[in-house]
């Protein structure tokens, strides 16, 4: 490498980067290399983003120690490896400050990106607008000094040129010089002149033009040269028009845009601004009450503006939500306080008869006191596995489904079923195939059939058939109990609902069957509804069939 180009370079980086390290410099130029310099120039900043503070000297041993590990490992490394480093670094450092620089609201992002697509519009059309003018002006004062030129063409082809030669509208000049460069007439402003130039055109014209000749005037002049054929041999006429107006236009059009355009901008910016800060205006009005909104605060809703726009229907979507997320806050808060109540009971008993147990240690006790015990703890068993498979429901946890012949699965629940009080006549239509999850179906059918022993009188009927209208499979189940009243047919599937309560909690029942019921029904794309009857209750559930059914 010569050596004239890196001394310099080593004299500013020791002036600005070793900051006064006398045996850093005594190894940097021992080194004698430019990229020794780069690489202690980047060891010396890292040192000091480290943690040196700026104006403290490193010591000797630090300098020597890193030049003998730059002669290690080599320069070259060194400047493979520092420069792109560097490199990186500065783009990171400026997309950090580019970041920071960009607004961060929407408001001044939408006044930015309009101001912006205003600016280069206007760029553009400013342009558009002095290129069409200088080109219109030019086209005028050329057209204007072609006329002359031809007229005096033409009388220099005749033989008759006067001299001075008149001046036409739109002339400032006309000159007729021969082949030899000879003047042979001219305008009174140009007598005694010399040729205003030495164009030589063969046939036909030329155009050319140029700034302060002939005049010196410091305007430009658009110059015709025409040839012309005459007696005495070939002559150029030379015609000029001056362009003084037509740079004043181009000078007053630019100086009013200059002073326009911005104006513009800023018109169109402050309007950009208010319209945006208007428009954002409800949105910020829905963002203050959504984070005054609480847990204990969710009757509060968002305001609605009169305008029927998208923040509109925002407003009303959100307020949509919250009423679902009000109901079913309170619903879950009614579910934890009738769970609490349901479980309340039984472990209340059981903790009497334990008490009892204990006050009387009497052995012929025990077999009523633990039977007892036994059936509350059952009870609480089966409060417990509700409950669980409620949450497992209303989790919409994934279950296995497959086609399902329902007519085959009510004949098994049926059979299996040992101990009812009413038996269960069934009507079951074959081949009804629904898809389904073999367990929860049966929970759905078991605990239609248990709310149906619960409330009938002596009769309980199960049916089942195939509607190909709807095509949905129709399962029945009927009794000849007390019924349901027609204000209480959706009020029966809520969660803890009993319509006769002592008898229902002395049955076992917690309010729970007919609400699983549904939520399975639900699950499964279908309905559980309570319908007439003319003798007791009517539980519908109606699933779609299975796709081979249809």
């Amino acid at each position: 490498m010569p050596d004239t180009g890196w001394r310099p370079t080593v004299a500013r980086a020791l002036l600005t980067g070793l900051r006064g390290t006398r045996s850093g410099v005594r190894c940097v130029l021992s080194a004698c290399r430019a990229e020794v310099l780069v690489a202690a120039l980047l060891g010396f900043r890292a040192v000091r983003r480290a943690g040196a503070p700026p104006g403290r000297r490193l010591g000797a041993r630090a300098g020597c120690r890193d030049a003998a590990e730059i002669r290690q490992k080599g320069p070259g490394r060194f400047a493979r490896e520092g420069i792109p480093a560097a490199t990186r670094r500065l783009r990171a450092t400026v997309l950090r400050h580019a970041r920071r620089l960009w607004p961060g609201s929407v408001r001044a992002r939408a006044t930015l990106g309009a101001t912006a697509v205003v600016a280069v519009a206007l760029s553009a059309a400013s342009f558009a607008l002095l290129g069409i003018l200088h080109a219109n002006l030019q086209r005028n004062a050329n057209d204007a000094a072609t006329q002359q030129a031809n007229t005096v063409g033409r009388l220099a082809a005749q033989g008759r040129l006067p001299d001075p030669l008149p001046l036409g509208h739109g002339a400032d000049f006309i000159q007729v010089v021969d082949a030899h460069g000879r003047v042979l007439a001219a305008s009174q402003n140009l007598a005694g002149r010399t040729a205003v130039a030495h164009l030589r055109p063969h046939d036909g014209r030329l155009r050319a033009t140029w700034s302060g000749e002939p005049f010196e005037d410091g305007h430009r002049q658009r110059i015709v040269a025409v040839t012309a054929r005459t007696p005495g041999g070939t002559v150029v006429v030379y015609a000029g028009t001056s362009l003084r107006e037509a740079d004043a236009a181009d000078e007053i059009t630019a100086v009013a845009l200059g002073i326009g355009t911005p104006l513009l901008l800023a018109t169109v910016a402050l309007v950009t601004w208010w319209v945006t800060g208007r428009a954002l205006r409800p949105v910020e009005a829905i963002r203050s009450e959504v984070a005054e909104i609480t847990g204990h605060a969710l009757h509060r809703r968002v305001p609605v503006p009169a305008a029927q726009d998208e923040v509109a229907r925002l407003a009303r979507t959100m307020n949509a939500t919250l009423d679902r997320l009000e109901d079913a806050v309170v619903r879950q808060r009614r579910f934890i306080a009738d769970a609490s109540h349901e479980l309340r009971s039984p472990i209340t008993v059981l903790r009497t008869q334990l008490e009892v147990a204990l006050a009387h240690p009497d052995p012929a006790l025990w077999p009523d006191l633990l039977g007892d015990a036994l059936e509350d703890t059952v009870r609480l068993q089966d409060l417990a596995s509700d409950l669980l498979l409620l949450a497992r429901l209303d989790a919409a946890e994934p279950v296995q489904r497959h086609p399902l012949d329902l007519a085959e699965l009510c004949r098994t629940t049926v059979a299996v079923r040992h101990g009812d009080r009413i038996r269960i006549d069934t009507r079951l239509e074959p081949g009804v195939v629904v898809e389904g999850n073999r367990g929860r179906l049966t929970r759905l059918l078991t605990n239609l059939l248990d709310n149906a022993q619960r409330h009938a009188g002596g009769r309980i009927e199960l049916a089942l058939r195939a509607d190909r209208g709807t095509r949905t499979a129709v399962l029945e189940v009927s009794d000849d109990g007390p019924g349901i009243p027609d204000a209480d047919r959706d009020r029966v599937f809520e969660r803890f609902t009993r319509l006769d309560d002592a008898r229902s909690r002395d049955l076992g029942g917690a309010g729970l069957g007919l609400a699983i019921a549904r939520d399975i029904a639900t699950h499964h794309h279908g309905t559980l509804t309570a319908e007439p009857h003319p003798h007791g209750a009517r539980i519908v559930a109606r699933i779609p069939l299975s796709r081979s059914e249809l």
